[in-house]
């Protein structure tokens, strides 16, 4: 029934945007037709190679919350904290790639990432088992990636432990006096087989309890970033964006 009513739904969206797709398109080919009488003999201006961008004119410009605010968070601390350098497990890759610019940085990922940078390394790493030494990364970050070890999503074997076993590597490779960063998707506890897990606050200082919390920041569901946010907060969220800074010592 629920799909049912999915479907209807849908089919009503469509519906009501037809006329206004229609309408664009018009719209395009009028504009179109009158740049061509303006001959700009500088470009050539063919049919074939019309390129019809029809859902761009808005008022603001449109991001993910999460992917825009965490790494920004996460590259904030990084310049006021100045580590010698910095290593990344399976982030975004354009935080590593920005931060490079200031703060050497290695970069690895179980798919790693064929890019050259000054100032970036880019190694194939498993989050499972690290190839680093116990207690030698100064400056350590995994972001929005934990959530998805052991679900399948990526080829990876199931095992509804992944997470925590990926979380024990974290803290088994952080040296002590370090930091690091964490960023995982947070609010009522659940998965949504096979993409990510959803953490309560508690599950994450539980997991993290041999660390010191310095700092938790969220990104809500409204949107936003708020900095040393309330964890009372997380409880009433259903995919907030958890920014959690930890210190070994």
């Amino acid at each position: 029934m629920y799909l049912a009513d999915k479907s209807i739904q849908v089919v009503k969206g469509l519906l009501i945007r037809f006329p206004q797709r229609i309408a664009r398109i018009f719209g395009y080919i009028s504009e179109f037709v009158r740049y061509r009488r303006v001959k700009d003999n500088r470009f050539t201006v063919k049919w074939s190679e019309m390129y019809p961008c029809l859902d761009d004119r808005i008022s603001t410009t449109p991001f993910d919350q999460h992917y825009i605010y965490h790494p920004a968070w996460a590259a904030r601390i990084l310049a006021t904290n100045k580590p010698e350098y910095h290593v990344d497990i399976s982030s975004i890759l354009s935080f590593s790639t920005i931060v490079s610019a200031f703060i050497p940085v290695k970069f690895y990922d179980y798919r790693p990432a064929e890019i050259s940078l000054s100032g970036l390394e880019s190694e194939s790493a498993d989050l499972l088992a690290l190839p680093f030494a116990d207690g030698s990364i100064p400056s350590l970050s995994c972001m929005h990636t934990v959530e998805h070890i052991g679900l399948g999503r990526y080829g990876d074997p199931i095992d509804p432990g992944g997470d925590i076993k990926a979380i024990r590597e974290l803290i088994r490779v952080l040296k002590t006096g370090g930091d690091l960063l964490f960023v995982t998707p947070v609010g009522k506890p659940k998965i949504a087989f096979n993409a990510h897990r959803v953490y309560s606050h508690l599950q994450i200082m539980e997991y993290f309890s041999t660390l010191n919390l310095m700092e938790f920041s969220m990104i809500p569901d409204s949107g936003g970033l708020i900095i040393n946010a309330d964890p009372e907060m997380v409880s009433k969220q259903e995919y907030a964006c958890g920014c959690y800074w930890f210190r070994k010592y």
